[in-house]
């Protein structure tokens, strides 16, 4: 008995197998945080630069922001703002917790009033994925990256700044080409 077609079918299946995981791209497989933030650093205002298209923020049609000032309860104040249709200024008011054990890196926002609290549908995940080394550039995202912001302290990055955050967000598997940049008036 021959061995050689058996042979030849293994290494054909061998071949296809190998071709395939060069040209299947590899999702990472969990998203990954900056090790650790210093809130006393992080806290401020924020220029929302991208976004991925998401159904709050639908009718934000330019200069949107993100301010965020510590309680003294340890909790995050949160203010989002943006110019809707007509130049009237929208605004959401919310709240951030840390996520404990993170190192700060990991928060659950919630723009759902104080009585829906006890509620684990109102809070969304908030996780810092990438953060420059002088705090001027963040790139937020969550564990299912279904959502993602690029955020930065002054309201337009430099083509080279702009790129490594989306470098950055790309390595973590998020699909960039969705990003949509905010105009920033």
């Amino acid at each position: 008995m021959s061995y050689l077609p058996i042979t030849r079918a293994l290494s054909s299946l061998a071949v296809a197998a190998a071709f395939l995981a060069a040209t299947v791209p590899v999702q990472a497989q969990e998203v990954v945080t900056v090790p650790s933030v210093d809130l006393k650093r992080y806290v401020g205002k924020w220029y929302e630069i991208a976004r991925f298209p998401n159904s709050f923020q639908k009718k934000c049609i330019a200069n949107a922001t993100a301010e965020y000032r510590a309680r003294s309860d340890g909790d995050i104040d949160v203010t989002n703002r943006c110019k809707v249709e007509g130049g009237v200024l929208d605004q959401a008011d919310g709240l951030a917790r840390v996520i404990d054990g993170s190192r700060n890196a990991k928060l659950q926002v919630r723009f759902a009033p104080p009585w829906l609290a006890w509620f684990p549908l109102v809070w969304g995940d908030y996780w810092i994925i990438d953060l420059d080394a002088d705090y001027s550039i963040a790139t937020v995202g969550t564990p299912s990256r279904d959502y993602l912001w690029i955020l930065a302290r002054k309201p337009v990055l430099s083509t080279a700044e702009y790129e490594a955050a989306v470098n950055n967000a790309t390595k973590q598997g998020f699909d960039t080409s969705k990003l949509v940049k905010t105009l920033q008036e």
